[in-house]
């Protein structure tokens, strides 16, 4: 069980898959991705 086992953490980071035993890191949202700036109320 090695770099060559599917089922493994390290055969998922050798093939460079995800799987069960190798979570996909979700992209968190940042704030300002939220908000959107272009809809703010502009003043004269």
């Amino acid at each position: 069980m090695g770099k060559g086992d599917k089922k493994t953490k390290r055969g998922k980071i050798h093939r460079g898959t995800s799987g069960a035993r190798r979570k996909k890191i979700k992209k968190k949202t940042r704030p300002e991705e939220k908000i959107n700036i272009d809809k703010k109320v502009k003043t004269k």
